[in-house]
């Protein structure tokens, strides 16, 4: 029966990892529907290299940092290893890789190539697993400090904080320092539409995400008897609530819309074990408005070039997951107990600063030493040319 167990939790969080891998395929379609037809190819390959990438830093140093394993010992060690601690490497790697992922989208149409993977590197492999440790494995003392301080360890079950958060103030931070794309926002205070290259392919994105995404929360229990129906339901409402309060505040935009299960699935990430389906719902739908409101807020009136959103979607949404996990996972709005509002934002808040913090450092040092901005005449032809030497994009009437 040992054996049994060992093996079922081994095919369990492996089909967890396979489930976010493939949720990878759904951020380059997102993006790849989004962006101008010039920067489709682009789209594809970057979300591709940055995951191989991420695999090397989370292999080589992040999960060494985050959780002390390390893989540099002979195969005939290795072999000998539970297959489950090496499967959870995996599992824990797809984690890891959304996190370029999610910056992608911010800094698309003219980030240099090579820069990014070289800042890919440095996220995965210092930054992220930084934050991951303290919340997910006990490091620097931080939780004892804050359950002290607040009552409760900060919780965060699926990464609402850890994963989303992080990466969506890291993008932040990449966006300002790149700039916006040329000809975006004009001298005389116009801002130029550029709207998404193709809806279909936006949507392909975001129903690749929205299913992966069980596999992201419910699997996050890492062990099939620890496995939690209350996780899949609470994130099924939460997708709920952001599609339709997104759908009604966004006006029925479709942008909006797809964008809209996304937001709702990144906040409930943090709280999905121990809140009411009633509080998911909620979560979701503030998740959705927020996004809305704060999408336009960030294009027109702050003119941060966020192509994607992601800011909005992943840093504001992720942030008010951690913080709703403390509202709605409370008893007292029928949750099932163990948190509290004050150690759930100590917890936000420490894992945002974090994140500012390292991004700056990352994205402002190769700025600085490298460059991570494509000349204007690149950015002009699309990275798909310029970068790839490839593009499947006409122009017409001076429009890609």
């Amino acid at each position: 029966m040992e054996a049994l167990k060992i093996s079922s939790d081994v095919l369990f969080i492996l089909l967890g990892a396979i489930m976010v891998l493939a949720m990878h395929a759904g951020f380059a379609f997102l993006e790849l529907g989004t962006v101008r037809a010039k920067n489709q190819v682009n789209a594809l390959v970057k979300i591709l290299c940055d995951f191989a990438m991420s695999t090397l830093a989370y292999f080589f140093i992040g999960y060494a940092l985050a959780y002390g394993v390390n893989f540099f010992s002979g195969a005939e060690q290795l072999a000998q290893r539970s297959a489950y601690d090496l499967v959870k490497f995996f599992f824990l790697l797809t984690f890891a890789a959304a996190v370029p992922a999610i910056i992608s989208g911010g800094i698309a149409e003219r980030a240099r190539f090579y820069p990014q993977l070289a800042a890919t590197f440095l996220v995965v492999g210092f930054v992220y697993p930084l934050f991951e440790g303290i919340a997910w494995n006990q490091q620097l003392g931080v939780q004892g400090w804050i359950k002290a301080a607040f009552g409760e360890e900060f919780h965060d079950f699926a990464g609402s904080v850890v994963v989303h958060a992080v990466g969506g103030w890291i993008a932040l931070m990449a966006v300002i320092l790149l700039g916006a794309r040329t000809g975006r926002y004009t001298k005389d205070g116009r801002v130029t539409a550029q709207p998404p290259s193709s809806i279909p392919f936006l949507a392909l994105g975001a129903w690749v995400l929205s299913v992966g995404w069980f596999g992201f929360n419910v699997m996050s229990a890492q062990t099939i008897d620890k496995i939690s129906g209350l996780v899949a339901v609470n994130s099924l409402m939460a997708m709920a609530g952001g599609i339709l309060v997104a759908m009604a505040v966004g006006r029925n935009d479709p942008g909006f819309v797809h964008n809209g299960p996304l937001a709702g699935l990144v906040a409930v990430c943090a709280g999905s074990d121990v809140m009411h389906p009633l509080g998911a719902l909620a979560t979701g739908g503030v998740a959705g408005a927020l996004f809305v409101w704060m999408f336009t807020a960030t294009q027109n009136r702050l003119r941060v070039d966020d192509v994607l959103g992601v800011w909005p979607l992943h840093g504001l949404c992720g942030a008010w997951g951690g913080i709703a996990c403390g509202i709605f996972g409370s008893k007292a709005l029928g949750g099932l107990g163990g948190v509290t509002f004050l150690s759930q934002l100590a917890g936000t808040l420490l894992g945002v600063a974090l994140a500012v913090i390292g991004g700056g450092i990352v994205y402002g040092a190769l700025k600085a030493i490298v460059g991570i901005r494509l000349s204007a005449e690149e950015e002009f032809q699309g990275t798909d040319l310029s970068v790839h030497h490839f593009t499947t994009a006409q122009e017409v009437d001076g429009r890609w």
